[in-house]
């Protein structure tokens, strides 16, 4: 089974109350997963994290045979694919946990998008953050 994953993270504030959004299709755009979460207090690029992870876990349970990763994180997508060194403190620990669960995940591609061809996991961490604050 080949899976697509998108992937959002987003903070109000630096940090800030956050939120993930992700959505997991196959191979007939199926949607097979949506999560929209809020996640605490976080950084932006912490809560990028988070969303990979919670979709990587949500993702292995299907067993694919292949998967390509979604992100308009640039700093995330490259750190994933070995570009960028994480030097953040605050970001190895979910890199790490990111960097074990994607070995999980076979065939793995990271292709960094434009926010706006992300739409739809933005729109879900997006909503949850609004669910949360009222707005």
């Amino acid at each position: 089974m080949r899976l697509k994953i998108y992937t959002d993270g987003a903070s109000w504030g630096n940090p800030g109350p956050a939120a993930i959004g992700a959505v997991i299709k196959d191979e007939q755009q199926k949607y097979l997963v949506r999560i929209s979460r809020y996640i605490g207090q976080s950084t932006n690029n912490q809560a990028e994290y988070q969303a990979v992870i919670a979709a990587f876990k949500a993702a292995i349970k299907f067993k694919p045979t292949e998967v390509i990763l979604y992100l308009d994180s640039e700093l995330v997508a490259r750190q994933l694919a070995g570009i960028y060194r994480v030097k953040s403190l605050s970001l190895l620990p979910l890199y790490t946990e990111a960097a074990r669960l994607s070995k999980e995940c076979a065939n793995l591609s990271i292709v960094h998008v434009k926010r706006a061809k992300n739409t739809e996991a933005d729109a879900l961490a997006t909503a949850a953050l609004k669910k949360f604050s009222g707005r």
